[in-house]
Parts: structure tokens; C-alpha cells; sequence
């Protein structure tokens, strides 16, 4: 007799209960409507003021400033230049990172902008014009926002969100540490530790309003090397007193060709060897003694990688000796590893990226033989990262100046896509979605 009142007073203590409100599509809907005009603000600031890796002391200041504006626990110079802000949400729940590079390259801008970059530098002790020609700029401004967002939505926030800003993605001056794993190496990921890591590229290849992916292995592995063949100086009318390393060295750069069009099987991993500069001579009737080249090289398998380094450094030395020169080679230490994007939560955080693109605009792209350090997050932790389209709509994207190039353009209304879709799978994530 007693059961029926104790279940009714059980009932009317839940609906007395307060309800835990959670962040809906709606509010997401909004943030990134109301922020986008900021995020294309801020891009261009970046833009006109872009820095090479280590050196991102400005962009840096900015980043720093707006997260303590916003009350996040704030932490700068992480591996020199980075900065990491900590968002603690109103309700308990998991740690997700989030992750913007803020470095240019060494690329002198051929695009006719009202916010063109004029900015030059010095790389490998050469003074360069510095351009954000990979996008980065737009990541910063974007993560920005997405700070902004979730910021102004705390109470309802459950879990804890870390804001990580990483100098020199493109790589460190020579004889220098940074990036990514340095970032991890100060511990970046210690405290708190993230359960998940995601990031996000524009991408010149990709429509606006479209977002690629990957699931598993996804970027590829990049190394760097360097070759210096030589020979003997000797008049240019004269080449028999010599040794030319500039012939040695030209039919190297073919014979490395070979390594990947004959010598790897690339129908089960696509692979890229490239030689990106070579220097040698400075008159034109002095065969020089020496000709340095350097260049990258990308894999998807531990076991291709090694292949191509055994054949670099057989075919230099080989065709060389052949000529009558020498050739010293040199692999990098410091490789980027696969991106790899982990399988499980890429399939539970496809409906997020639907949700903030629209249906039949999240497509399953190739294998991509580009590299990023975010790569080092992956190996950490269960990590995302998904490409973000920037050409214009109408426009051959296949046939766009690719990332990097002098002439790379970013079409600024697809930003606002890239802030909601790093807002949907960061959020759903938060509320177990």
C-alpha cells in the first residue's frame, strides 16, 4: 500500500530537478554565423603580418591576448612560440584538443589582395618574401573563434576543451627544435590529457562548402634529404680537367625518379620522391667543385620508407662514382610520421560533419601525399583531421594553385564552415554523441 505514494513523490522529485541543458545545433547554427565576420578579420590581420616557423611572435600575442580576454587559463612560448588555453566547462566531461598552426612560408605573394603580404625574411640565408600560402592563417582565425563560441557557452559546456596554437608546422630553421613534438615533449597533452585531438586544413583541391577525410591513414609520412655531390673545379671550356658534379647531379635527379616509377610497388601505398632545390656553380664558364641538393620524400609504410631511403642513398652514391665524383647523402631526423585518423572515432564523428556541411558535402577523399605534424597528436591520442574546401564554387578545384604555391587563394566564405564543423565535433563529442 505504501509503493504508489513513494513512486509518485519519486516522480514529482525529477520533475523538480533542474533539466541539464545541453548545447544544441541551433546555438552552433548561430556561433558560427555571428563569428564568421571576425574570423575573416582576423585571417587577413594574419595574413598581412605572416611569420615563419618559431619566429610566430606577433601572431602569438594576439592569439594570447583574445584567450585571456575570454578568462581561459592561458599558457605561453610552448615550444618558443606556442600558445595553449584551458576551457573548464560548467559540467563534468571529457578533454578534447583542439589544434591551429600559425606559421608561414618562405613564398614571395602573387596574389593581388587589398591584405597582400609584403612581409620578407630570411631562409637558409637567403632573404624571401614570407606568405601565408598553406592556409594557416585561416586555422588561427578559426580556432579563434571556436574559443569565442565555446567560451560564451561554458555553463552548458561539459568536459574541458584545450586550445592548442603550434608554431613551425611547415618545418624549423635548420639546427632548431619545434612544432608539434616539441610541444608534446613540454607537455602540452600532460595536464589535462586529452581523450581526443581534432584539426582541420583549408584546402585548395576541395569546393567551398565541401569537407574531405580520411578514415586510417590519411596524410602521408615526410622525410627530408640532402645530397651533396662532389667533384673537381676546373675551367667551363675545359671539362675533362675536371669533375662536373652538375652533370653527376642532373642525372641523379633522374635516377632518383626511378625509385618510385620502377623500384616500389605503389598499388597497395602511393609514394613521392621530389628534389626541391639544387645549388651549385655561380659563373658561367667555372664548372664548380660541389652541387648541394636538397628534397622530400613520402610513404605510407614503414617498409617503403625504408626502401627509399636504401635507394637514395645507392643511386647518389652510384651514379656519382660513375662520373667520376662522390655524393654524400643525408636523411633528416626530423620526419613527420602518417597522419592517421583513428577509425572509430572518425565513423562517430561523420554525423557531426554532416550536420555542419549539409548532406552529400563530406566526402571520402584519396590518399593525400601532402604531410602535417599534427600526425605526432595522433600518436597520442585518437585524433581527426579533416580538410575544409576553399575554392570558389564553379571553379575546377583539381586545377586551383595548390597549397603552397605563390598564387594559393582562399575563397573566405568558406570559413564559416570550418568554424561550425570544428564546433559540431568538438561539442558532440563533449555530450557523447
Amino acid at each position: 500500500m505504501t509503493r504508489v505514494p513513494a513512486i509518485a513523490a519519486a516522480v514529482l522529485l525529477l520533475a523538480a530537478s533542474p533539466v541539464r541543458a545541453e548545447i544544441t545545433e541551433a546555438q552552433l547554427d548561430q556561433a558560427a554565423k555571428s563569428l564568421a565576420p571576425q574570423v575573416i578579420t582576423w585571417r587577413r590581420d594574419f595574413h598581412q603580418h605572416p611569420e615563419l616557423g618559431n619566429s610566430e611572435t606577433r601572431t602569438a600575442k594576439v592569439v594570447a591576448d583574445h584567450l585571456k580576454s575570454l578568462g581561459l587559463e592561458v599558457r605561453t612560448g610552448v615550444a618558443h612560440t606556442g600558445v595553449v588555453g584551458i576551457l573548464k566547462g560548467g559540467k563534468p566531461g571529457p578533454v578534447v584538443a583542439l589544434r591551429a598552426d600559425m606559421d608561414a612560408l618562405p613564398v614571395t605573394e602573387q596574389v593581388d589582395l587589398p591584405f597582400k603580404s609584403t612581409a620578407t625574411s630570411e631562409y637558409r640565408g637567403e632573404k624571401v618574401g614570407v606568405m601565408h600560402a598553406c592556409g594557416h592563417d585561416s586555422h588561427t582565425a578559426i580556432l579563434m573563434a571556436t574559443a569565442s563560441a565555446l567560451a560564451s557557452m561554458r555553463k552548458e559546456l561539459a568536459g574541458t576543451v584545450v586550445f592548442v596554437f603550434q608554431p613551425a608546422e611547415e618545418g624549423t630553421p635548420d639546427g632548431t627544435r619545434g612544432g608539434a613534438y616539441l610541444m608534446l615533449e613540454e607537455g602540452v597533452f600532460d595536464a589535462p590529457k586529452p581523450d581526443a585531438a581534432f584539426g582541420l586544413h583549408v584546402f585548395s583541391t576541395l569546393n567551398t562548402g565541401k569537407i574531405g577525410y580520411r578514415s586510417g591513414p590519411f596524410m602521408a609520412a615526410a622525410d627530408r634529404f640532402g645530397i651533396v655531390v662532389q667533384g673537381e673545379q676546373t675551367h667551363g671550356s675545359r671539362p675533362w680537367g675536371g669533375v662536373d658534379p652538375i652533370v653527376a647531379s642532373s642525372q641523379i635527379v633522374m635516377g632518383l625518379q626511378t625509385l618510385v616509377s620502377r623500384q616500389v610497388d605503389i598499388t597497395r601505398n602511393p609514394a613521392v620522391v621530389t628534389v626541391g632545390a639544387i645549388k651549385g656553380g655561380i659563373r658561367n664558364n667555372i664548372i664548380p667543385d660541389k652541387v648541394e641538393m636538397i628534397g622530400t620524400f613520402r610513404t605510407f609504410d614503414p617498409a617503403v620508407r625504408q626502401q627509399i631511403i636504401d635507394g637514395i642513398t645507392r643511386t647518389s652514391k652510384d651514379i656519382a662514382a660513375a662520373s667520376g665524383a662522390s655524393a654524400e647523402v643525408e636523411i633528416g631526423t626530423d620526419n613527420y610520421p602518417v597522419t592517421v585518423n583513428d577509425v572509430k572515432l572518425t565513423q562517430r564523428m561523420l554525423p557531426s560533419l554532416e550536420r555542419a556541411a549539409g548532406p552529400g558535402n563530406v566526402l571520402e577523399i584519396p590518399f593525400v601525399t601532402g604531410a602535417e605534424d599534427f600526425s605526432f597528436f595522433g600518436q597520442r591520442v585518437p585524433s581527426l583531421f579533416f580538410f575544409v574546401g576553399i575554392t570558389p564554387v564553379g571553379q575546377d578545384a583539381s586545377k586551383a594553385p595548390s597549397n603552397h604555391s605563390p598564387k594559393f587563394f582562399i575563397d573566405e566564405s568558406g570559413l564559416e564552415l570550418g568554424l561550425r564543423a570544428m564546433l559540431g565535433v568538438t561539442v558532440d563529442y563533449l555530450q557523447g554523441k
